[in-house]
């Protein structure tokens, strides 16, 4: 019988939204990836009763669980003594990982170890330690029966380290775990509804190794085929025949045939045509440049952006005209056409995107709300423009007029317009 999992992470911080959890959602993708079913998902304070409370009730539904977090030295972490409790024994000195806190305060820091720090290696003597190859606290291991839990650090970096170097590893030891497989094809202008209507007798003739999850964002949907399977081989083929399948019935929408993000989907599509891009933004402040040089490589087909925030900039940096602002206002097809055109010049692209809008929650008129914003695409000669409004608050609107501006621009070099 397949085993399942569970994941726990632990912060008061996580409750009260200071901090996001990203491991858990990281984690997910890697269980999935590895043929591990994940069942639940749970995040808690630093509490004692707490952690015992759900380390119990968990093991009701899955076989094995994760935790990250509260194993740091301060009086707040306590996932070490509440699990050392849990599972009966003591704290002992573990001279493996004082070793490696030792090598790593004196050589790799260059600092004294304190004694809170030396604590570190004091661990429960019923765990299997778990080494932390590049921070102070160790995993442990604690089997219950057939039941087992796996205490991580809550520093993405490090649990993500140990995971990916120790537990997987460690897990597939022991266990037999199906093979799975994901494909993804990436969908834009149809809606997720619309979308379903059309798959209705695909998804009723999907074999009962596959499925189909449907994922929204941004505008696009991503459609997911996960496939599971002991034969592997065989697997391959059908998930290839099925994915093509359903690449034909959406080939009018699919912009992607591969999990790729809209700016690594226009990365491609510069990189295919050896082309360039720049940018010249108001309203998201850089944003899109962030986007396109978070990608690797980027240097080779992205050339710069520069972003004119008020109405003075824009006129000494992207030379837009005072008269056209006068007469029609930053936020307009007028004013992103001058900008869009004036980043070609500046950056010396093939193409160059503009975007102009007003992202709120101040600043709305009856004639322009908040949300609404003006994009345009030039290159080659020709200009495409967008007027677009968005509803959201202004975090969220900034995210979309990126996404729709870089949709814009694939629109532009797919369209091949000359």
């Amino acid at each position: 019988m397949q085993k399942q999992f569970s994941i726990i992470t632990i912060g008061d911080e996580l409750l009260i939204g200071q901090v996001v959890d990203t491991n858990s959602a990281w984690m997910a993708k890697l269980l999935t990836n590895n043929g591990m079913k994940l069942i639940r998902r749970l995040a808690i304070g630093d509490s004692e009763i707490e952690i015992l409370n759900a380390v119990e009730e968990e093991k009701k539904y899955a076989d094995i669980i994760l935790m990250t977090g509260g194993l740091g030295p301060t009086s707040d972490d306590l996932t070490k003594p509440s699990l050392c409790k849990y599972f009966g024994g003591k704290l002992v000195m573990n001279q493996e990982v004082l070793q490696h806190l030792t090598h790593l305060f004196e050589e790799v820091l260059k600092r004294p170890m304190t004694d809170r720090n030396r604590e570190q290696a004091m661990l429960p003597d019923a765990c299997t330690v778990i080494q932390n190859a590049i921070g102070t606290a160790a995993g442990m291991l604690f089997e219950d029966g057939e039941k087992i839990v796996i205490s991580m650090p809550g520093v993405p970096t490090e649990m993500k380290l140990m995971m990916e170097k120790e537990v997987i590893p460690l897990l597939k030891r022991r266990f037999n775990f199906s093979d799975t497989i994901h494909e993804t094809i990436v969908c834009q202008g149809i809606a997720e509804s619309n979308v379903a209507d059309m798959l209705v007798d695909f998804e009723s003739d999907l074999s009962k190794n596959i499925s189909l999850a449907y994922l929204p964002n941004y505008g696009m949907l991503r459609l997911r085929l996960t496939g599971s399977s002991d034969n592997v081989e065989a697997l391959k083929v059908e998930m290839r025949h099925t994915k093509e399948t359903l690449k034909k019935l959406l080939a009018d929408f699919c912009i992607a045939d591969e999990d790729l993000k809209m700016q690594e989907i226009v990365a491609k599509l510069l990189i295919q045509n050896k082309e360039t891009v720049s940018t010249a933004e108001s309203c998201t402040g850089g944003y899109i440049a962030h986007l396109l040089t978070a990608i690797s490589g980027s240097s080779t087909w992205y050339e710069g952006s520069g972003v004119s925030y008020s109405n003075q900039v824009k006129e000494k940096l992207f030379g837009v005209k005072h008269q056209t602002l006068l007469n029609h206002g930053a936020v307009s097809e007028e004013v992103v056409i001058q900008m869009a055109e004036a980043a070609l010049k500046i950056f010396n692209t093939t193409y160059g995107i503009a975007v102009s809008g007003i992202m709120g929650p101040d600043g709305g008129t009856a004639e322009k709300p908040v949300g609404t914003v003006w994009m345009a695409v030039a290159g080659k000669g020709n200009v495409l423009t967008r007027k677009l409004h968005f509803r959201f608050d202004r975090e969220k609107n900034i995210e979309l007029t990126a996404m729709n501006a870089l949709n814009l621009l694939r629109e532009f070099i797919s369209r091949s317009v000359v």
